[in-house]
């Protein structure tokens, strides 16, 4: 049972001393979801808490749940105030999961097994070699290549989401049908290396599509955010084929811009470090190492007042960062790229 407001007394009571003291920051309320008068007054702050709940629907079975939840997210909002006072192309802001632990976070909203990789192919068997032009930007999304952001939920499917976008790109741009494909498919059968919510790697999925026969679409076999019974009875109404998959050239951002320019290709990232928990616009630029934890898909890349980006969207719904998507710097001098995203890119291959 939910909390009422009224008990917001008891609040009063235990945290009767002021937050953060004063702050500097002045980004507009509406783009971080809380402005400074909220740091400085125990009082506001409580509302400010009360308004969050209410905004994302949070029920908590106990006081002391609901305590314990807002002493993360008065951490989380200190966090965030203070690495806006500093960073310049991006900024954070309350979301969905500020009333999270970083810890929690990262066990619920990440799932890729980079252990799990085997020798990727040669650079011989890249298809796009031998590319010498690319266009100055590409945006997947406008080319009508891009379903609608999705939300893996506290399951850690981010493999199969990552998959399932770049099959659909490819798709559309082979048949010029834009269908959004199963991720609880691949979830519940794809079981000879990857490991449902518990994890999974990206390149095994793609291979087993192509030994399955195909991928059923979305509305015949909808996502349950939970592992569930591989349902072979399915297998009468209409799949999407591929051919193969190649594997990016590693550590080569030339090769992921080439392929990039072609389709929307699966991307691993190291996403948890903890501003990206709270990723909410601008070009993503922040601290992060190579240490692979996430699936994600590159759908464009561009450039804004000078700085290069690869767009890239995420699977944790369209609430988080720009309506479900990141503008993650590139050219960052590093050949794995900025979070690692240049390490382990893939895409799957679809014959006209």
């Amino acid at each position: 049972m939910a909390i009422p407001s009224s008990s917001k007394f008891l609040f009063l009571l235990l945290f009767s001393i002021s937050f953060l003291g004063s702050t500097s920051f002045g980004r507009d309320f509406s783009i971080v979801g809380y402005s400074p008068d909220d740091l400085i007054c125990i009082d506001k702050l409580i509302n400010l808490f009360e308004s969050w709940i209410e905004k994302h629907g949070k029920i908590y079975e106990s006081i002391e749940e609901k305590l314990h939840r807002f002493e993360i997210f008065k951490d989380n909002l200190k966090h965030i105030d203070e690495r806006n006072k500093v960073v310049v192309n991006y900024w954070l802001g309350l979301n969905e999961f500020a009333d999270l632990s970083h810890e929690e976070f990262k066990k619920m909203y990440l799932g890729l097994n980079a252990g799990l990789a085997t020798k990727r192919q040669s650079a011989e068997e890249f298809s796009y070699r031998d590319v010498m032009a690319i266009p100055t930007s590409v945006d997947w999304r406008k080319k009508g290549a891009v379903t609608a952001v999705k939300n893996q939920g506290s399951c850690g499917s981010c493999w199969a989401f990552s998959t399932v976008a770049a099959v659909e790109g490819i798709n559309q741009i082979v048949t010029r049908n834009l269908t959004s494909l199963s991720e609880q498919e691949l979830i519940d059968c794809d079981k000879t290396f990857n490991n449902g919510c518990n994890g999974g790697l990206m390149d095994y999925a793609f291979a087993f599509i192509v030994s399955n026969g195909g991928l059923h679409k979305e509305e015949d076999y909808p996502y349950l955010m939970e592992e569930g019974t591989c349902d072979e009875k399915r297998d009468e109404s209409e799949v999407v084929q591929i051919s193969g998959y190649h594997d990016v050239p590693q550590n080569s951002e030339d090769g992921l811009l080439k392929a990039l320019a072609h389709q929307p290709l699966s991307v691993a990232i190291e996403a948890s470090g903890r501003d990206f928990q709270f990723y909410s616009g601008g070009v993503f630029d922040g601290h992060c190492g190579t240490q692979l934890d996430h699936g994600v898909a590159a759908v464009g890349y561009g450039s804004t007042k000078g700085v290069d980006y690869i767009i890239v969207k995420n699977s944790w719904g369209s609430k988080w960062g720009e309506k479900g998507y990141i503008r993650m710097k590139r050219n960052t001098g590093k050949p794995e790229g900025l979070c690692g995203i240049n390490k382990m890119a893939s895409y799957p291959t679809k014959n006209k």
